[in-house]
């Protein structure tokens, strides 16, 4: 399948009110990208897809990547070094279960929406918003080829 057409366009309208809503209250800035396929580590490839995207670059370095490989489906969460100095060491791995339990049941959107919105409370909890905050990244979902 391709990752473009994994998702609806109610559905991909859905992730990106999601990632709104979670960076309504916080500086921090969440992004999600699709590919078709991982051949490598998840990690891996996540940390080039967040370097591409320039996450990198927040002020704050708050930046928060879902990537999802649809036809391998694997998945990663990658929090840049400003929220993981902060959060608890397994917060993320929490996240991925959470998300896990949802994406068994075939309930993708959700799951990404849940794991989007609890990233956010922990964003707004470490990185409330600023009076001066610009939205660095915008919310659109990407994708691979």
């Amino acid at each position: 399948m391709s990752a473009k057409k994994f998702f609806t366009a109610e559905q991909q309208k859905s992730i990106q009110d999601a990632i709104a809503n979670a960076e309504l209250n916080t500086s921090g800035e969440i992004r999600v990208h699709i590919d078709d396929d991982c051949k490598e580590d998840v990690l891996d490839k996540a940390a080039k897809i967040f370097h591409k995207l320039k996450m990198n670059k927040t002020e704050l370095r708050n930046g928060v990547l879902f990537y999802l490989a649809v036809n391998d489906r694997k998945f990663a969460i990658l929090g840049d070094k400003g929220i993981n100095d902060k959060v608890a060491a397994d917060f993320w791995d929490t996240v991925k279960v959470l998300m896990f339990d949802h994406f068994k049941q075939k309930q993708f959107t959700e799951g990404l929406c849940n794991g989007i919105e609890l990233a956010g409370e922990k964003l707004k909890m470490h990185f409330p918003l600023q009076s001066n905050d610009t939205n660095e990244l915008d919310n659109e979902v990407s994708f691979g080829k």
